[in-house]
């Protein structure tokens, strides 16, 4: 299968001051060919208008086909002629210290949903040398700034979401897997369409392993939750 180029070519860089549809982060993590990300989540790229990269994160921009729009970091991971160019083709930059509170990643991630996007899309936030950066950056999923907007952390093997009370679609190909893991406590009241085990207003409780490898058998599940919070994490079926 052949790489895509979105909508024909690089990306035209838009005004920071606008609001965005869809936001996509690119963290210093591995990235996936866009061909492997385009033939495991079809879709997943529809509408981005603003790319924030987090430091070592920009270099994965060009083989994705996109262009920069912000670049925030404490440059501990770019190579400085890399990030020289970024600031002498006019990408606003953000250095931060190296001595700060908060990643790289979550610093994107804040300058991201400053454009008030619906979605927000993380790439190179999984895998890598670091389980403590790889568990901080799912973490991120619970962020406030997230809480009312569509949120994915997502490599060609796995896409990461956090379903809060209420119902959430689950769209993708039938035969992907999809686990339903409870975050930071108890989920209750979960009832499920579209997968091969449902569940009826049951609840999955922290520490045993009822809510792994369901399978989805319609294009759009859902699962709605009474209380509690579910980390819904898929493997595509092309694997």
């Amino acid at each position: 299968m052949g790489r895509s180029t979105p909508r024909g070519g690089v990306e035209r860089r838009r005004s920071m001051t606008s609001r965005a549809h869809h936001a996509l982060v690119l963290a210093d993590g591995p990235v996936d060919a866009v061909a492997d990300l385009d033939w495991a989540w079809p879709g997943w790229s529809d509408g981005i208008d603003l790319v924030v990269a987090a430091d070592g994160g920009a270099r994965h921009a060009a083989a994705l086909g996109r262009r920069i729009d912000r670049w925030v970091g404490d440059g501990d991971s770019i190579d400085p002629a890399e990030l020289a160019r970024l600031v002498a083709s006019g990408v606003p930059v953000e250095r931060a210290p190296t001595d700060k509170d908060e990643t790289d990643a979550e610093m994107a991630l804040f300058a991201a949903v400053g454009a008030e996007p619906e979605r927000v899309t993380i790439l190179g936030a999984l895998g890598g040398d670091r389980l403590d950066h790889e568990l901080g950056n799912i973490w991120l999923l619970a962020h406030p700034a997230l809480a009312d907007r569509q949120a994915f952390l997502m490599s060609a093997r796995t896409r990461i979401r956090l379903a809060r009370p209420g119902r959430t679609e689950l769209a993708g190909r039938v035969g992907d897997l999809v686990s339903l893991l409870p975050f930071e406590g108890d989920a209750v009241g979960i009832t499920t369409e579209g997968l091969r085990y449902p569940l009826r207003r049951e609840g999955l409780l922290s520490g045993p392993s009822r809510g792994l490898s369901n399978v989805r058998t319609a294009p759009t599940a859902t699962v709605s939750i009474e209380a509690g919070r579910l980390l819904v994490v898929e493997t595509p079926a092309t694997l």
